[in-house]
């Protein structure tokens, strides 16, 4: 019988490329990770690496047996939904991620709604980057958790990651000069701009990368801070240009030009594959839109869609 725990760290190595990296986000230690997937070639009955020297990689019969891992981990969250299903009332701890913006906007209502109807769920809530949430789930540190992705940017398929759209928000160029152009050709007025960019590796940074990338010319990054309150601040100052997603533009300086651009920002709500019937995700997931519905935010999955807004000025 193949040991599910081993399955698990096979597909980690699958996704993740190094023993070391599997045993850093698990918990592990390199020589434990090597024990448990020994064992698992023993249980399987075939070899599952190759190993040269200290690189592994996996067999075919590896790549194969990760593919039913992916299936079998997905059916047993989906037990474990069923299980909870038969449970009268929602209990115990609900580990959320979220990015700052949203974290904002929207997670201290959607809470309050879940403590309202759920008053035995405990939910916790860290804040972590988007890139960084797919691994997270997958090593069971969060339950659930909202990620972002732009038009330029889409979220990437993630093995053992399901997601749902929950909201839609605008992008603009914030800056302090007018800009006489159109939302597509707007970018190419800054071509000599100083720019205020996020941390490379994260979505936003590749987002202003590609959409510069897109207009023909590579930002001249003068910034690089992730906070869109402390980037509409530099911006105030007159120390770049920036683009910020529509929740991080609600309070610009009033000396802020805020400049519609033709791309979008998605939220989604992440969960593990077949943990979506999971009670406690099911109702933060309805907590979620509800709050959003009932921010009036423009960008909800359930409001009319939206085929043009004028660029307007703070």
């Amino acid at each position: 019988m193949l040991d599910v725990r081993r399955l698990r760290l096979l597909r980690e190595l699958a996704r993740r490329g190094t023993i070391a990296a599997v045993a850093e986000a698990m918990a592990f230690t390199p020589s434990a990770v090597s024990q448990q997937l020994s064992a698992l070639e023993r249980e399987a009955g075939v070899a599952l690496l190759q190993r040269t020297g200290r690189r592994v990689r996996l067999t075919p019969a590896g790549h194969t047996l990760v593919g039913h891992a992916e299936a079998v981990l997905a059916r047993l969250e989906q037990a474990e939904a069923d299980l909870a299903n038969t449970e009268a009332g929602l209990t115990g701890r609900l580990r959320i991620g979220a990015f700052p913006s949203a974290t904002q906007a929207f997670i201290p209502a959607a809470l309050s709604a879940l403590a309202a109807d759920h008053p035995g769920l405990e939910p916790h809530v860290a804040e972590l980057d988007p890139a960084l949430v797919a691994d997270a789930l997958r090593a069971g540190e969060l339950d659930v958790a909202l990620v972002h992705d732009y038009d330029l940017v889409p979220f990437p398929p993630e093995a053992g990651v399901r997601t749902e759209p929950l909201y839609r928000e605008i992008m603009f160029l914030a800056s302090t000069t007018p800009r006489a152009a159109t939302p597509d050709t707007v970018l190419t007025t800054c071509r000599d701009e100083p720019w205020i960019v996020a941390t490379t590796g994260t979505r936003c940074h590749t987002m202003t990368m590609r959409a510069c990338q897109a207009a023909g010319f590579l930002p001249h990054i003068r910034h690089r801070i992730d906070e869109f309150g402390t980037v509409l601040a530099f911006v105030a100052a007159g120390h770049g240009v920036a683009l910020v997603p529509e929740l991080g533009a609600a309070h610009p300086p009033a000396t802020v030009i805020l400049t519609e651009l033709p791309i979008a920002r998605h939220t989604r709500i992440a969960f593990r594959a077949g943990a979506d019937r999971h009670p406690a995700i099911a109702a933060f997931a309805a907590a979620m839109h509800a709050t959003v519905g009932a921010s009036g935010a423009r960008g909800s999955v359930n409001a009319p869609p939206r085929h043009h807004q004028r660029p307007f000025e703070a």
